[in-house]
């Protein structure tokens, strides 16, 4: 277990870490399942399917319901988030003061996420946080298996050049976390819209970004 406050990389996971995207696309999620006749709450989609991919959505309704997302429903869920996102989407408070402090610091840090690099330039883009990590971003897209497998995780180590286990990942969802230990990575569970005990296999577990701070051993962000 390393402490988080002396990581060689910090690896941020996108959706609900650095941008508040959890509640619009599992709203959307939610809708879009209800219309195709799946029906899913908001309250279902946060347990079932935040932090995965949309592969990951099919399989899990396949093996509930024993039946197939209808043709087009990935192209009609990214055309809806798309458009929420671009009315909606903020960084998640604080997130933004954590990136300048680790700046300054001189920590080398990163953003890892599930999600399609266009979504992921997309949300970056509309948040304002693109500069803050210039070309230190890695998607889903960029090696053959998704979390909770390590690949994405372990992918962006080699890229940054740092030995996994001085790495520390912040995940809010229960995949990225079992990516982040399959990959022998110093976890940090960022709770603040799912129960914190789902994420209980982090090595730390926060609520939010003054929980985050404290933990990587920096100043407190002035939003939490």
């Amino acid at each position: 277990m390393r402490d988080p406050a002396d990581a060689d990389l910090v690896i941020f996971d996108n959706d609900g870490v650095l941008v508040d995207s959890e509640p619009i696309a599992n709203r959307v999620l939610a809708a879009l399942l209800t219309e195709s006749g799946f029906p899913t709450t908001f309250e279902d989609s946060i347990r079932r399917y935040m932090g995965g991919t949309l592969d990951r959505v099919r399989a899990l309704v396949r093996a509930e319901t024993g039946r197939e997302l209808p043709a087009g429903f990935a192209e009609h869920y990214r055309e809806r988030l798309k458009a929420a996102f671009e009315r909606e989407l903020c960084p998640v408070p604080g997130i933004v003061d954590i990136l300048t402090a680790l700046g300054e610091r001189g920590t080398p840090f990163c953003v890892a996420s599930s999600s399609p690099r266009d979504r992921l330039d997309l949300a970056l883009r509309v948040t304002g946080l693109a500069p803050h990590f210039g070309h230190r971003v890695y998607s889903a897209d960029d090696v053959l298996r998704g979390k909770p497998a390590p690949d994405l995780f372990l992918h962006a180590a080699v890229r940054m050049d740092v030995d996994p286990a001085h790495a520390v990942v912040i995940e809010d969802s229960m995949p990225g976390v079992d990516a982040a230990v399959a990959a022998g990575m110093t976890s940090i569970g960022f709770a603040p819209l799912a129960p914190a005990d789902r994420l209980s296999r982090a090595t730390y577990v926060v609520r939010d970004t003054v929980g985050l701070a404290d933990c990587l051993g920096l100043p407190r962000a002035e939003r939490a």
